[in-house]
């Protein structure tokens, strides 16, 4: 089974689309500046839809397309020595070189007493800690987004029992798995989040079992509506009762947070119709770039920001600053180091070049609280 061209140019859609919403997810707050605060109306509202809310989407649709686009051969054109060997490249090397290179200059800086409370302080933390750190091993990343390649491998690493278990039992294997995800305070250990390894399972029995992945796609215009109503009312509870969640509460947003993709997928239906849809889908690598890169350039930026005194009152000027500079940044070093550097540039994405690809490498906040040291940024806690 091949991925046809309309369903491939809608897949790196999403991944322009869903990584630049896990910027929003990103964006750092302290304890003054929280959305929850409601200091500033209807702007925290927004901030609460678009980061703990809509975008928190983004991590499960994407595992759900790296599972679909691995299995999309199905199991007789599944070669499991092939696939790690690929992913040690495209998956396990970006991971380490992002992730320890940030590792390094966190270190380096430390050692200035410049980045604490911004950054786990290495210097004092625990030799368990400073490894799971570096590699994940345990916990998150000092580049926090990463967590979602460490993950990933892990699937890929269990792939064959996964794909096994939903081409025999696929609706006990989706639904425990989809149980497992959204109650909340429930954990397995092997990954860090959840309903990446319930999302990735799903794509992969959607693979395997040929789903039409167009099937709903004339029903593109309700869907999307159900998907931002459920969005926006799933925010207004969280706005009022964050950031400490009742159970129901966390559980509707775990669910909503899996079962939202449908809705980003039919809005890939729509958007890919137009002109601005074909361009996105069309920046290839980019991407990838943004998901690595955009956590350290946020943390630098409220790091000036805190620096120059920034006045609580004025942080949505920071927020809306804080992303357009980063998406700035983060696209004007793409093209620089895809040009100036190429062999560099292949290497830290995995291999994927400028243009387009459908292969399964995945990229794309925890429905877990991350591990933040107490201080500046307190923004990627729940995410």
């Amino acid at each position: 089974m091949a991925v046809d061209q309309n369903i491939s140019s809608r897949i790196n859609l999403m991944r322009i689309l869903l990584i630049a919403g896990i910027v929003f997810v990103h964006v750092p707050y302290d304890q003054q500046t929280s959305p929850f605060n409601g200091a500033n109306g209807l702007f925290d509202w927004l901030r609460v839809f678009l980061g703990d809310s809509f975008f928190r989407i983004g991590v499960p649709c994407l595992s759900a397309i790296s599972g679909y686009l691995l299995f999309q051969r199905g199991l007789t054109g599944f070669d499991y020595r092939k696939v790690v060997s690929s992913k040690l490249r495209t998956v396990l090397a970006p991971f380490l070189l992002w992730n320890l290179g940030l590792f390094a200059l966190v270190l380096l800086v430390q050692r200035f007493g410049i980045g604490i409370g911004y950054f786990p302080d290495l210097w004092q933390a625990p030799t368990r800690e400073v490894l799971s750190l570096g590699f994940a091993l345990e916990g998150f990343p000092v580049n926090l987004p990463l967590y979602f390649l460490r993950d990933l491998l892990v699937c890929i690493l269990l792939s064959p029992i996964l794909a096994l278990l939903v081409q025999r039992s696929p609706k006990l294997t989706c639904g425990l798995l989809f149980a497992i995800a959204v109650i909340p305070d429930v954990t397995i250990g092997i990954v860090l989040k959840k309903s990446i390894l319930f999302s990735f399972t799903f794509g992969a029995c959607l693979a395997l079992h040929r789903i039409d992945a167009k099937a709903l796609d004339r029903h593109a215009v309700a869907g999307l509506g159900l998907t931002l109503a459920a969005a926006a009312v799933l925010s207004i509870g969280l706005y009022r009762y964050g950031p400490d969640f009742p159970f129901w509460l966390d559980l509707a947003r775990n669910t909503l947070s899996i079962v939202g993709a449908v809705g980003f997928w039919l809005l890939s239906a729509l958007l890919i119709r137009t002109r601005a849809g074909q361009k996105l889908a069309a920046t290839g690598s980019l991407s990838f770039w943004i998901f690595c890169g955009h956590y350290p350039v946020l943390v630098v930026l409220w790091m000036i920001w805190n620096r120059a005194g920034g006045d609580p009152a004025l942080y949505p000027y920071f927020y809306i600053g804080a992303v357009l500079v980063t998406f700035t940044v983060l696209a004007i070093s793409n093209r620089v180091a895809a040009s100036r550097t190429p062999g560099l540039y292949r290497m830290l994405t995995g291999s994927r070049g400028t243009k387009p690809s459908i292969q399964p490498a995945g990229v794309p906040a925890a429905s877990q609280a991350a591990p933040v040291p107490q201080g500046a940024v307190i923004g990627q806690q729940r995410r």
